[in-house]
């Protein structure tokens, strides 16, 4: 039998491209299949795909969702030529299947592989599908998502969830006390997070005795950030801003509560390390699919939400956060409820599905 190749097409966020890689890299593990990734140049995969050893093709498409009509307008004038770049590529690199991971080349590759008949698959982390999948949804061969809020828009559709590092599982929970808050919004920080907590520092610091923080800022942000925190005349002993923080499991291990946004892959790792968290979806992400993911996590008993409008008056997340750290029983309750979310062999049931589609296509082209 040939050899199994899979096309990958997507990308644009960490929350596309990550899962992806650890698909590709159980596809080569198990099954020795070739991969080729498909992005745009405006993608984390120009950097992510080749550094993990993979090779990367890219395609001229823009952005349909959230952005102004005439940027509407040239992408749609743009769609048919981008289709055709992926129907050359499919001939070129005559994949078995074709594996869509949402994100501006996602789209058109689905599209040119369903018009070309090659079997496809696509994969949704957010609880809301994004529009590339939503346009193929009920085209495509299979689907796997992450939260069973987005089955429906699926045929043939597995719950696997997000492929998540495997430390992520294995973190043993944090001595009782002190407790401690771990802080983060996404690898480029977010400034909402670093205007509000150095507001609330000092009383929160009073109301949870021996409460350390961990306040990852982002790089652009860091002085700032950290100068806004010595202002507040909080304790420096007990709280910390990083510009970026390298190494998630052993942050996560150390928090008793984690204030994030609710990226799906951010949930998906708060899933697997078992750990409640405070959520504050990003506002401006499509199709509010960070409030979604909230929402899916906090019916699961596993999170606390808080709109980003609701951290005009500091106090309210004050009074979340205290709430949250006063209550051991209930954060260890909302860490429990979280595991129940989590899902250790998301790459291993992606990859299985991926190779069962290709297979039946390796053996029709022979």
């Amino acid at each position: 039998m040939s050899q199994l190749r899979v096309l990958i097409a997507g990308g644009g966020t960490g929350g596309h491209i990550i899962p992806a890689l650890a698909v590709a890299r159980e596809l080569t593990d198990r099954y020795q299949a070739e991969i080729l990734f498909v992005g745009t140049a405006r993608g984390m995969e120009i950097r992510l795909v080749p550094d993990a050893g993979f090779r990367l093709r890219l395609i001229n498409v823009g952005p349909l969702n959230n952005v102004s009509l005439s940027t509407r307008i040239h992408t749609l004038w743009q769609l048919p030529k981008s289709i055709g770049e992926c129907k050359r590529l499919i001939r070129e690199f005559q994949p078995g299947v074709v594996f869509g991971v949402g994100g501006y080349a996602s789209g058109p590759a689905a599209q040119a592989a369903l018009r070309m008949k090659i079997p496809t698959m696509v994969f949704e982390p957010n609880a809301m599908p994004g529009l590339a999948n939503r346009l193929v949804s009920k085209s495509v061969q299979a689907a796997a998502v992450n939260f069973p809020q987005a089955a429906e828009w699926f045929q043939n559709v597995e719950v696997t969830g997000i492929p998540v590092r495997p430390e992520f599982f294995t973190l043993e929970p944090p001595p009782p006390a002190p407790p401690h808050l771990l802080i983060f919004g996404g690898s480029q920080g977010a400034r909402l997070f670093n205007e509000t907590l150095p507001k609330i520092v000092p009383a929160l610091l009073d109301a949870v005795p021996g409460l350390t923080i961990l306040h990852q800022s982002g790089v652009r942000h860091s002085a700032v950030t950290e100068a806004a925190y010595q202002a507040s005349g909080a304790d420096p002993a007990r709280w910390q801003v990083k510009p970026f923080l390298d190494d998630m499991p052993a942050r996560f291990a150390a928090a008793h509560l984690v204030m994030a946004r609710s990226g799906a892959s951010t949930v998906a790792e708060l899933a697997a390390a078992c750990k409640p968290a405070l959520l504050i979806p990003f506002a401006a992400a499509a199709d509010e699919h960070q409030q979604r993911n909230a929402e899916a996590m906090v019916q699961a008993g596993a999170a606390l939400m808080l709109r980003e409008q609701e951290l005009d008056a500091p106090e309210s997340l004050l009074e979340k956060i205290v709430g949250l750290l006063q209550s051991p029983e209930r954060l260890a309750a909302m860490g429990q409820a979280a595991r129940t979310q989590a899902h250790p062999a998301a790459a291993e049931r992606i990859a299985d599905r991926l190779a069962s589609l290709g297979t039946v296509m390796t053996h029709a082209i022979q």
